[in-house]
């Protein structure tokens, strides 16, 4: 960007470390060409300033707390009281004055951020990481998108093309638009260490949530690899209220007859060397996912990859060439995937080798920089 940085007003709506606070996280550690400030709820500042302490934070306005699309009317009347309050806030902190323009990292920052820049000239863009439907966002969050947020948008980052076009229906004509892949906090191009001699290792990188599809690979690894030494491992903590299901996973194991090879690491800090020690990475939602950020990361790892046929990962995976796509919500199919990529190595190494060398990987610097120059376009337009 020419001339003084601007400032790019980023709101968050929660300190939990989910995919999208990591990816705001890893994008703002890599030098970004603009002014990064940040508004948060009460009790969410924790997490960005302890892996962005450059970056100021502030928190204001009332807290957001999880579970609005399953609870009720009254849920979602407490939650639009709890989102005006949080628009009133950021309205009246003096970084929304000083702002060049104001990025909502989520959908629930994207609500209160369009009830706060209402009424004004300010650019807002809104950065979608979820696909804009009903199953994703819940019913209260879709109609919330639809009516009030993308109508005011003036920008709109997606992580994946699927994103995109789920979102598209909704904007106004003439809004700057970008698929830009979310930091995930890939080394393109990086040497894999050595894997350590023994079984064969699957693992899935994913907070333990009942749509992520855990209890899908764990019955297919059991149908498939039941009888062998081969191991199972979830990197992934239970967020959002899920120790239940986790829970759950593992009774299941102990019923399967294959706890003793099923791990549970919980959240992990270092992905590369638990990717590194993984043959064979799975994702598996139960729903499309709108771009699965575990997904590049096992590509830029250099692991044998597997993945749902739909959505942002079928976009990043060409079957039998960096990885093999399985019909979603098919057990049957997965345990084959699964099975076949366990007795051939050779196979394994073929797929690794070239999920590294996919076409458009992008480190952290690489996506700040094509969200520098999205604000750069914006900012030279304005509102529209």
């Amino acid at each position: 960007m020419t001339g003084a940085a601007p400032v790019v007003l980023h709101l968050e709506h929660t300190g939990s470390p989910g995919g999208a606070e990591f990816a705001l996280v890893r994008m703002l550690r890599a030098d970004p060409a603009w002014d990064p400030r940040m508004l948060v709820p009460p009790g969410a500042a924790g997490f960005f300033r302890a892996r962005a302490s450059d970056v100021e934070v502030a928190e204001v306005g009332s807290p957001q707390p999880a579970g609005v699309s399953g609870g009720g009317a009254r849920a979602a009347a407490g939650a639009a009281g709890r989102l005006l309050v949080q628009a009133a806030a950021v309205r009246r902190h003096p970084w929304f004055r000083a702002a060049g323009l104001v990025d909502a990292n989520t959908a629930r920052a994207a609500a209160f951020g369009a009830l706060a820049v209402r009424g004004t000239r300010m650019p807002f863009v809104v950065h979608l990481r979820d696909l804009v439907d009903a199953t994703a966002l819940g019913g209260f969050g879709f109609r919330t998108m639809t009516r009030l947020v993308l109508p005011r948008a003036d920008g709109v980052i997606a992580n994946s093309p699927t994103t995109l076009d789920s979102a598209l229906p909704f904007v106004r004509d003439g809004v700057r638009t970008a698929v830009i892949p979310s930091a995930s906090g890939l080394t393109v191009g990086r040497a894999r260490s050595a894997r350590v001699p023994g079984p064969v290792r699957i693992g899935m990188l994913a907070r333990i949530d009942p749509w992520k599809g855990q209890l899908l690979l764990l019955e297919a690894f059991a149908s498939a690899l039941g009888d062998s030494d081969a191991v199972l491992e979830f990197a992934g903590a239970p967020l959002f209220g899920h120790e239940d299901f986790l829970a759950q996973l593992r009774s299941r194991a102990v019923e399967l007859g294959v706890a003793n090879r099923v791990r549970f690491l919980g959240q992990v800090d270092d992905v590369d060397a638990v990717l590194d020690g993984w043959d064979i990475a799975v994702q598996y939602s139960t729903r499309p996912e709108p771009l699965g950020q575990n997904v590049l990361q096992y590509l830029a790892a250099g692991c044998a990859v597997v993945v749902a046929d739909e959505g942002g990962p079928a976009e990043w995976v060409d079957d039998d060439v960096n990885g093999r796509r399985v019909s979603p919500r098919d057990a049957v199919g997965l345990a084959s995937a699964l099975g076949a990529l366990a007795e051939d190595g050779q196979l394994r190494r073929r797929l690794g080798a070239a999920a590294a060398q996919t076409p458009e990987l992008l480190d952290d610097a690489a996506v700040a920089a094509q969200h520098a120059d999205f604000y750069t376009g914006l900012l030279a337009t304005g509102r529209r």
